[in-house]
C-alpha cells in the first residue's frame, strides 16, 4: 500500500539550515519580502533568493520557485514559495499543490516561520501530502518504485503545529488506501482479495464480517447476487464496524458500491474507456478509507461501513436484460439495462444495513451514473437526501474540508419513470434525469422515517488529469467530507 509522507516536527532553535540536506522550503510574503528563514539563508546563498524575488516574483498563492545547488548550502534545492497576501485555505492549499509538483525524490524540509496562522500551515502541508502521491505497485523500476518521503517541519511554534497538523494524519492514511483500492487493476482487486484487504482493519480494532454468496442467498439478496452471477468471482457483502462511542449510540451506515469491474453485462459498454470500470467500486472504496481513518484516530463514535462486493461480466449464467429479479426487501425489479447494475448492488445492501442495524441514518456512495458526469462535470459530486438536516450537516461537513458536491432534487416524477408494466419498478427510468431516477431507485428501498443521503460520485472518484490535491486516476474524494461528518455529528 502507498504510504504517506511522514511529518516530524522540529525546533526552530538549535537547527542549522545551512546544513539540511535534500530540498529546503522558505517563504516569501506577496510583495516579496523574504520570510524569517528565507532571510537567513539568503545571505548562505550569496542573496541568490533576494535576486530571485527581484525576478518577476509575483508572491500569489501557489507560488513555488526552485534553486538547484545553491552556493553556501548542504541542499540540493531550495524553493522559494508563496501563499500570498491574506490567505485562507484553498490558498494555502494552492501553495502545498505547488510545492509539491516542483520537488524532486528525497527528503524535504520546511520552513514556515512567518506564517502566522498553524492551520493554515497544515492545511498547506495536508496538500502537500495529498499531491505527492504516486501509485507504482506495478511498476518494476526500482527508482520509480522509491517515492518514500521524509517531511521535516521546523517551526518555532512546535506544539501549536502539532496540534493543528494531527486531524490530518490518520486521514491521510484513510485518502491513500482509498487510492490505493480504486487504481488496483480488477484482476489483482478481485472480490476475494478485496475482502482480504478489508479483513485487514481488524488489526486497527475494525469488526469486519464477510458474507458469502451462500449467506447473501440465505438473506434473499437476489438483486446483488444477479449482477455477479456471470462472473467466476464470488458476490460479497462485508461489513465493518467501529464502536468507538462509549455511550448508547446507533451507528451511522455508510454503504458502498463495489462493483470491482464492469463491463455492463450483456448489455456490454463500448471498448473504448472500458479499462476506467476498474474504478466502479468507487463507492465501496470511499467507505474502507473512512473505516480506516476512523480506527487510526479512535472516533468516538459508532460507525458502520458496509460494501456490496461484485464483478459484473457477460456469461452464460449472466443476467439478461427483461429478467425480473426480486430483491431482500421483497420488491421485483424488472432488468431493462444490465449496464443499471450499483442500484441492483446498493438496494440489497441498502435494506440489509437497515434490517440489521438500525442505524440513525445511512449515506450511501456509488459511481453510479454517467448522467452525474454530465450534470456536474468532474468538480462536484451530486448528492441527494430526504432529510434536510442530515443534507445541510453533510453539505456544511463537505464545504469544510473542500470535498466540493451540489445537492440534487429528489420526487414523484422521478420515481414515476420506474414503473413497469410486468414488476414493481424498472431499473432504469430512460435518459431524462438519468441520476436523479437512479437516486429514486434507491430511495424505494430505505425505511419511512431513515434519514438518508445518496452521493454520486461517477464524476469525483477518478479523474483523467491532475487535481490540486491529487495526481491522475484516483482522489479519495469523499473520505476528509464524512470523516468530518462523524466529528460534527457524533462527537460534539
Amino acid at each position: 500500500m502507498t504510504t504517506p509522507a511522514t511529518i516530524e516536527f522540529l525546533p526552530a532553535r538549535g537547527t542549522d539550515l545551512e546544513a539540511v540536506e535534500g530540498t529546503l522550503v522558505v517563504f516569501a510574503a506577496a510583495d516579496g519580502v523574504l520570510g524569517p528563514a528565507a532571510s537567513e539563508i539568503d545571505e548562505a546563498m550569496g542573496g541568490a533568493l533576494t535576486r530571485a524575488v527581484g525576478d518577476d516574483f509575483k508572491g500569489k498563492p501557489g507560488t513555488a520557485r526552485s534553486i538547484s545547488y545553491p552556493g553556501g548550502m548542504a541542499a540540493k534545492r531550495v524553493i522559494l514559495a508563496a501563499i500570498g497576501d491574506d490567505p485562507d485555505r484553498t490558498a494555502a492549499r494552492k501553495t502545498g499543490s505547488a510545492i509539491a509538483k516542483v520537488l524532486a525524490k528525497g527528503d524535504v524540509t520546511l520552513c514556515p516561520a512567518g506564517l502566522a496562522d498553524d492551520k493554515l500551515v497544515a492545511e498547506m502541508l495536508w496538500a502537500m501530502i495529498l499531491r505527492l502521491y504516486d501509485f507504482n505497485d506495478f511498476k518494476t523500476d526500482d527508482e520509480a518504485k522509491d517515492n518514500a518521503r521524509a517531511v521535516a517541519v521546523v517551526t518555532p511554534r512546535l506544539a501549536g503545529l502539532q496540534k493543528a497538523f494531527a486531524p490530518f494524519r490518520a486521514l491521510a492514511e484513510g485518502v491513500f488506501f482509498t487510492r490505493d483500492l480504486v487504481n488496483k487493476p480488477a484482476n489483482v482487486l478481485t472480490t476475494n482479495s478485496f475482502a482480504k484487504e478489508l479483513k485487514a482493519l481488524e488489526k486497527l480494532g475494525v469488526e469486519v464480517e464477510v458474507l458469502g454468496e451462500r449467506e447473501l442467498k440465505k438473506l434473499g439478496a437476489r438483486a446483488l447476487l444477479a449482477v455477479g452471477q456471470g462472473s467466476a468471482s464470488e458476490s460479497k457483502i462485508v461489513v465493518m464496524k467501529w464502536i468507538g462511542s462509549k455511550r448508547k449510540q446507533a451507528p451511522l451506515a455508510l454503504v458502498g458500491k463495489g462493483v470491482v469491474f464492469d463491463t455492463g453485462g450483456i448489455s456490454l459498454k463500448p471498448a473504448g474507456g472500458m479499462e476506467d470500470m476498474t474504478m466502479d467500486m468507487g463507492g465501496a472504496g470511499v467507505v474502507s478509507g473512512v473505516m480506516k481513518t476512523l480506527a487510526l484516530r479512535q472516533a468516538k463514535a459508532n460507525v458502520i461501513g458496509v460494501v456490496g462486493l461484485v464483478e459484473n461480466m457477460p456469461g452464460g449464467k449472466a443476467q439478461r436484460p427483461g429478467d425480473i429479479v426480486e430483491s431482500m426487501k421483497g420488491d421485483t425489479v424488472e432488468v431493462i439495462n444490465t449496464d443499471a447494475e450499483g442500484r441492483l448492488v446498493l438496494c440489497d445492501a441498502l435494506w440489509y444495513t437497515q434490517q440489521e442495524f438500525e442505524p440513525q441514518g445511512v449515506i450511501d456512495l456509488a459511481t453510479l451514473t454517467g448522467a452525474m458526469v454530465i450534470a456536474l462535470g468532474h468538480h462536484r459530486a451530486g448528492y441527494f437526501s430526504n432529510d434536510d438536516k442530515l443534507a445541510g450537516q453533510f453539505g456544511e461537513a463537505a464545504d469544510l474540508v473542500g470535498d466540493d458536491a451540489w445537492r440534487m432534487p429528489l420526487g414523484k416524477p422521478y420515481a414515476d419513470q420506474l414503473k413497469s408494466r410486468l414488476a414493481d419498478l424498472k431499473n432504469v427510468g430512460g435518459r431524462p434525469a438519468g441520476s436523479i431516477t437512479a437516486a429514486e431507485f434507491l430511495h424505494r428501498f430505505i425505511q419511512d422515517g431513515m434519514p438518508w443521503i445518496h452521493i454520486d460520485i461517477a464524476g469525483v472518484a477518478s479523474v483523467s488529469s491532475a487535481t490540486e490535491l491529487a495526481p491522475k486516476g484516483a482522489t479519495g474524494w469523499g473520505v476528509a467530507a464524512l470523516d468530518q461528518l462523524v466529528r460534527t455529528r457524533m462527537e460534539r
